[in-house]
């Protein structure tokens, strides 16, 4: 711990250069992680960088910093945040942009693994077989349509330039981004998922996104089209994807995120065998693991500590009202 009562708590898991940043980019600032609090020496707590919720945080109580006014997540979710615990003064951030350009990789991974039957291919060498070569597609100059154009999008749209991709990005209220050959509002989702061969989820998981595809935007969507989830299981209506997918064999998917993830014991799993299916390709929430992904999120989060701590409003904070009553 720091010298001092500490004003920032660092509800997260230590890990080897993380006090020396901390004290690099908030000098002057005391800290402590979790651990290191007494009994009575988190009272002048006015800031937190929470981790995961059902590790590091399981033992943090809110109620013990009365001058609490902002919450840093390290990651970029917030929709597991305990909004419950949390007085209503107390401001949420979330982590935007800490992980895009890690997750905007794997998203390409995955769209190229889909669309050009990397898994098939796989098999055939195991077999021995050459040919015939499954129906495979290419991203040059096609269409992607990116739902959620916020900072993963954009980094995703940068990786889709070189093939000459078209880029139609949907945000909140259809405001040009750069980045995007047109940007469409949210409430135009159904016709926007019929405009692209590629569909990237990069939505938070909210009030409003929940389940908001369904039977309904798969049937929108184009007969040979890939869809790639790399935000939040949650928007996606499980079995109604897994139904399109049986019933649209030229459709596929590329999914990250699962419905039901046990990061605190290392498990994902889903209700339908997404896995035995042809035209799927998935990976275990691993999108954000890469070198260098530690420091690079670090980074990004202590940049909006310290305009909490210059007292400048923090960015990227979000409305309670969209996960918690």
């Amino acid at each position: 711990m720091d010298t001092g009562s500490p004003r920032l708590l660092l509800v997260v898991h230590e890990r080897p250069g993380m006090r020396q940043a901390v004290r690099a980019r908030l000098p002057g600032v005391p800290f402590a992680f979790l651990g290191e609090l007494g009994r009575d020496n988190g009272e002048a707590v006015e800031a937190v960088l929470l981790g995961s919720i059902h590790r590091e945080a399981r033992t943090w109580e809110p109620s013990a910093h009365p001058h609490l006014r902002f919450v840093q997540r390290i990651f970029a979710g917030v929709d597991d945040v305990p909004f419950h615990r949390l007085p209503p003064q107390v401001e949420v951030a979330g982590n935007v942009g800490g992980y895009s350009p890690f997750v905007a990789e794997h998203a390409l991974a995955l769209t190229l693994a889909a669309a050009r039957c990397v898994l098939a291919g796989h098999a055939a060498v195991a077999s021995g077989r050459a040919r015939p070569p499954p129906e495979l597609r290419a991203l040059w100059r096609e269409t992607a349509v990116v739902l959620g154009f916020g900072a993963i999008g954009h980094a995703i749209a940068e990786r889709l330039r070189p093939f000459e991709v078209r880029v139609l990005g949907l945000n909140r209220d259809g405001a040009p981004s750069e980045g995007a050959d047109e940007v469409w509002p949210a409430g135009r989702l159904r016709e926007a998922l019929g405009q692209g061969r590629y569909v990237f989820d990069t939505r938070p998981l909210t009030r409003l996104t929940r389940g908001s595809l369904g039977a309904g935007e798969f049937a929108a969507m184009l007969e040979d089209a890939t869809f790639v989830n790399v935000g939040r299981a949650g928007t996606v209506d499980e079995e109604a994807l897994y139904r399109h997918l049986v019933s649209h064999p030229r459709f596929r998917a590329g999914l990250d995120v699962w419905w039901d993830e046990d990061l605190a014991h290392a498990t994902v799993a889903a209700r339908f065998p997404f896995t035995a299916l042809p035209n799927f390709v998935g990976s275990p929430h691993w999108a954000g693991f890469s070198p260098h992904v530690e420091e690079y999120a670090l980074a990004t989060a202590l940049e909006n500590l310290a305009r909490f701590f210059a007292g400048e409003p923090p960015e990227h904070r979000v409305d309670r009202s969209e996960y918690f009553d």
